[in-house]
């Protein structure tokens, strides 16, 4: 099918057509086409995605092909996806914490309430809004709404996020955190006292059966899932540990220690409070007036490495705790010591 034709589909005045190239990862193989899209093209729903694949707009290897086909390692997609100008994300001038920026990347200590790019919900006041203030050059191979974004962090999940500003580079890193050859540390704070100083979870992870904003294991669509775990501080009613996601699933690590019996401490989804206190952690009454000491869910990523395309040298990046999880940590010590 010719250009011309799959773009008809999209003749619309208040659309623009954003065109990707790029080649399936061999960890792909297993999933429909898609559902592999879908996943890679967030902002789009699976039966969206779905409708392009059937009007021609998306091409493996130069033909078309069905929703159902199943990629092989090295397949070339090409996928021309309607954009509309209205959805232009603006830019606006919320401070960031560089770590590190060269020519082709920047990297990001992203702050606790800050979600990435924008979404229904969430058109402004994103990390996405604040890089298109602070920076002229952005990759746009993952779309117009979601310029630099080659992963993500959750809005309550503080830590070290990579951005792609040159084109040049951005397929060789998605290839990275597709293949998961990326390296990556998360410290979280979990209720209960674990047993193990280390273990291995291996549990598939899909779409919660009744909410549609939650994940569970074996939930649908479920798609295989490790996590591994070491403890790092242990505590009567607590543990700090730091994970080491080996694929990289919706809520990954808060769905897995859940599922252990240890979710992540103030995690309103997945735990069992929406935020702790002192009075918590020492046992006494809860004065009425009492600040929290963490009111988001204890996860920090709190490092990153990667091989720098361009350098051709691997590259480790690294946040500090925050200040927030600090103070819990801290009153951890102090009073559970």
């Amino acid at each position: 099918m010719n250009a011309e034709s799959a773009e008809k589909p999209f003749e619309d005045a208040e659309c623009e057509l954003q065109r990707y190239e790029f080649k399936v990862a061999g960890r792909n193989e297993d999933r429909r086409l898609d559902a592999y899209l879908a996943a890679r093209f967030s902002d789009y729903s699976r039966t969206f995605i779905k409708a392009l694949i059937n009007e021609g707009a998306i091409t493996v290897n130069g033909r078309p092909v069905k929703p159902s086909y199943r990629p092989s390692r090295g397949d070339q997609v090409r996928a021309v996806v309607p954009t509309r100008r209205h959805e232009e994300v603006p830019a606006q001038d919320i401070p960031l914490e560089i770590i590190y920026e060269d020519h082709w990347i920047v990297v990001v200590n992203k702050p606790p309430d800050l979600v990435v790019h924008p979404s229904r919900g969430h058109q402004t006041g994103t990390l996405v809004n604040a890089l298109v203030h602070h920076f002229e050059q952005l990759s746009q191979v993952s779309g117009a709404l979601r310029p630099g974004i080659v992963h993500r962090l959750d809005r309550d999940t503080s830590g070290v996020i990579l951005i792609i500003k040159d084109e040049s580079v951005h397929e060789a890193i998605a290839r990275q955190f597709e293949e998961r050859t990326t390296d990556k540390e998360y410290v979280a704070v979990c209720e209960g006292r674990f047993d193990l100083d280390a273990d291995r979870i291996d549990a598939p992870i899909g779409r919660h059966e009744r909410r549609q904003e939650k994940m569970m294991v074996e939930g649908r669509r479920s798609r295989q899932a490790r996590t591994i775990y070491r403890v790092a501080e242990r505590y009567s009613r607590f543990t700090v540990v730091r994970c080491y996601p080996h694929s990289g699933r919706t809520h990954q690590i808060r769905v897995h220690l859940r599922y252990i019996g240890h979710p992540i401490v103030a995690d309103s989804l997945y735990g069992h409070r929406k935020a702790i206190y002192l009075s918590d952690i020492t046992g006494a009454e809860h004065p009425p007036d009492e600040e929290p000491l963490l009111a988001r869910q204890a996860l920090h990523a709190r490092r990153l490495t990667i091989r720098h395309p361009a350098l051709e040298r691997e590259m480790t990046f690294e946040a500090p705790v925050p200040p927030d999880m600090m103070r819990l940590i801290d009153a951890l010590r102090e009073h559970c010591g």
